[in-house]
This record gives C-alpha cells, structure tokens and sequence, in this order.
C-alpha cells in the first residue's frame, strides 16, 4: 500500500510540475555534454534537478540567441516608387528601359557599342518592295537604329544588303505595322531614341534627307510630323500636301464643312498614319492608345492630337523633306479572298471597321471619364 500510494503521489506532483512551466519543445533543448553523459552513466551523482535546471538553462539561452539572430536579419526591400512587381528589388539594380542596340557575345560589355544611335527607323516590308526599302534605308545615317518587320517571313534573304546585316529584323507572317508597334515597340523599349519613324514600305525618298527632317523639326517643335507629300500622287488630305515655299507646315484648308474648328483634323492638329515620326514623349502617350485587336490603325490619325498640348502647334508636316506615296498594295494582297471579292478588298473593309469602332471606343471612354469626375461631357472631342 505505501508503495502505491507513493506511485499516486508521485504521478499527481509530476504532473502538478510539469504543468506549471510553459510549454518547451524538447527538440529544442540543448543539453550540455554532461547532462549527455549522466543521461548515458546510470551511477552519475547529478539529481533530477540538476537536471532540470540545465534543461531549463539551455532553452532559455537558446531563445536569447534566436531573439539576437532575428535581429540581425538582413531588412526587408520594398520601394513604392520602383516600376510594378519590381518593388522587391533595390532602386541600384532596376533597369526599366531598354533599347535596340546590338552587341556581341564575348569581350567586355562596356565596350560593346562604337556608337549609340538617337534614332529609330522602322518599315513594315515585304520582299517584293526590297529596292524601294535599300532606297529609304540609305537616306538614314549610322544615327539611326534600321528596323524591319517582315510581314511575308523572308528575312535572310536580306542579308544581301550591307545594312541589312546590323538591322533588327522581326518576322510575323501577315500583320501590319500598327500590330508590330504595339508588341515590339514598348515606350520603354525605344526610350533611348529622340524620334521614332514608322513607316510604310511605298514611299519614295529622292528628295528625303533624315538628318535635314530632323533638325527641323527641332527647329519648328514638332511633336508629331510627317514629311509632306507629293501632290501629284496618293494624296488624300490637304494637310499632307507639300507646300514648295515653306518648311513647315501646321494649317490648312479644306474641303467645304470637313473642318468644324479650324485647329482640329483635318484641318490641323493633324499627319497620315503612312510616314509619322514620334518624339520619345509623344510616343508613349500613343503607344497607350493604340488597340490591341485593331491592326491597321484607321481613326489614328485623328487621334494624335490627345497626346499633345497644344496639338495645333505640335503635330505638322516638313514640306522640304518630302516623299512620295506610290500606293503600292502589297500588304491588301496579304488578304484573304472571300465570297468573290479579291484579298485586298476584304482588308479595305477591315480598315473602315476598324476606324468606327475606333471612333466609338474613344468617344465612350471619354464620356466615362467626364461622368465619373462629374462633369459634363462636351458634345465631341473626337473628330
């Protein structure tokens, strides 16, 4: 009965014990090589509380010394003000531009580039136009970056032109320029060039010279320009028109009741979308506005005056760096022949679509964009 009644008491003060200190993960106790040794030499003199008071004295040198590790973890990075989903990373190390320039694949990367081009040049080619394109190209010096998207897939067999050999090329078959644009020349992309030119592969260039464009545009503050036109041949506005007693020019006239203001488009404040140079600020406001799913780009013309202030001063057209349109429909002939009509009229009807639901989103966005603010939308601010 003693012996019993000893066991009872014994289990009910170890567990009275036991539940009277908090709770310690013994995996985390770290006993000394003594406590190991008594634990393995069952005649060691050291007693149970000995015992405990070593366990005890591990864990809580072990908890000061996770709390002093804690405290010398590297801090966590995070800037608000890095480009989104880079907010992690230190400023130092951010690289949100880049450009086109090539470089090679071995030596020292800083000495990769003889000379950074300021410009950009892009045409959207066939093949079948190589000679008006190795025309165009050599009418732009070694200060701009040449650029080829191929909209029928034969890339190499350009490479029998000199320049073809340093020029970026970007192969997708049967798209248009506008479609390119979008994917291929991201604001921060082209960010490195003052000017960007996106053009169309039937223009001729005889009497075109990049380097005289570009200093008057300087000159003259154009945002958004376009060489004039030669007035005898694929002319559609008045505004393109050349004028041969200028430089440049910003107004005009045209045809009874098209011009409801006379610093809107047509009239002014107005390019083609065939020949257009961009500065690097214009351009990422456009670039934003071009949509995904509406490739040819009809209605955004009328449009360019949004990303300017003020338009009628910015947009133009260098009457003397002029080109003509040949009106060459190679890129309609990539259509596809459809209930008797021929490739290229069913692209032709894509196009006039295309510029009503243009028209239609950018009217609908604006009206939203008053509403929300609470004020009155204007009749139109869309030409």
């Amino acid at each position: 009965m003693r012996i019993i009644f000893s066991a009872v008491i014994g289990v009910m003060l170890g567990y009275l014990f036991g539940i009277s200190f908090p709770t310690v993960n013994i995996t985390k106790l770290h006993f000394p090589s003594s406590i190991i040794s008594y634990i393995e030499d069952r005649n060691s003199g050291i007693t149970t509380q000995t015992l405990l008071n070593h366990a005890w004295t591990s864990a809580a040198t072990h908890k000061k010394n996770n709390s002093a590790s804690n405290s010398d973890e590297i801090p966590k990075i995070y800037v608000p003000t890095n480009p989104k989903g880079a907010e992690r990373l230190p400023p130092g190390i951010v690289v949100s531009e880049t450009d086109l320039y090539l470089r090679r694949l071995w030596g020292e990367p800083s000495e990769d580039l003889t000379t950074k081009p300021r410009y950009l040049v892009t045409f959207t080619v066939g093949y079948s136009q190589k000679a008006n394109i190795d025309a165009a190209v050599k009418k732009f010096s070694d200060n701009f970056t040449i650029m080829l998207f191929h909209y029928d897939g034969r890339t190499t067999e350009w490479d029998e032109f000199e320049w073809s050999k340093r020029a970026v090329h970007v192969s997708v078959t049967k798209q248009t320029k506008w479609w390119y644009a979008k994917r291929f020349l991201h604001p921060d992309i082209v960010a490195r060039y003052d000017y960007i030119f996106i053009w169309d592969e039937d223009l001729g260039v005889e009497h075109f010279n990049a380097e005289a464009y570009i200093k008057l545009v300087r000159k003259h503050g154009l945002e958004i320009s376009q060489p004039g036109l030669e007035p005898d041949k694929g002319l559609t506005w008045q505004m393109t028109k050349r004028r041969g007693d200028q430089e440049v020019h910003k107004v005009t006239e045209e045809r009874p009741g098209w011009c409801s203001d006379p610093h809107l488009p047509p009239c002014a404040a107005f390019v083609e979308i065939m020949a257009t140079v961009f500065s690097r600020d214009a351009w990422r406001c456009v670039w934003h506005m071009i949509q995904n799913d509406l490739v040819h780009g009809w209605g955004l013309d009328f449009a360019l005056r949004k990303c300017v202030e003020p338009a009628h001063e910015k947009i133009g057209v260098v009457d003397s760096q002029w080109i003509v349109h040949q009106v060459i429909p190679s890129l309609g002939n990539q259509g596809k022949a459809e209930n008797g009509k021929a490739p290229w009229e069913g692209v032709r009807a894509r196009c006039r679509k295309e510029w009503g639901m243009f028209q239609t989103r950018l009217t609908d966005a604006e009206k939203a964009y008053y509403l929300e603010h609470g004020i009155t939308p204007p009749k139109s601010t869309v030409a």
